[in-house]
């Protein structure tokens, strides 16, 4: 009688473990962005196809401030009356998506 009673309590015991709500994992991510160092240039430093690529995509507009990084890759802020935009080119006079 004793081990029907221990084997009862042992496969109840073993049941109501299985039944334990599961442990939840939260995971954090975090997302660092590296951005390019941009050093200031003057505007006659920079190539004629960005300058031209930025008359002609921006026309009535005025250069600001232009910055170049280590890739050759132009920043350029322009100004049309009170709206500002920032343009990414490279050497070449393509835009930029960033």
């Amino acid at each position: 009688m004793k081990k029907l009673i221990l084997s009862a309590a042992i496969i109840l015991g073993g049941l109501s473990v299985q039944a334990a709500i599961p442990a939840v994992s939260n995971s954090i991510f975090s997302l660092v962005t590296i951005q390019d160092e941009y050093t200031e240039v003057a505007a006659d430093a920079i190539p004629a196809a960005v300058k031209s690529t930025a008359e002609k995509s921006f026309p009535n507009t005025k250069l600001e401030k232009a910055y170049k990084n280590e890739k050759n890759e132009y920043k350029l802020e322009i100004s049309s009356g009170d709206k500002k935009y920032t343009v990414f080119t490279d050497a070449s006079g393509n835009i930029i998506k960033k």
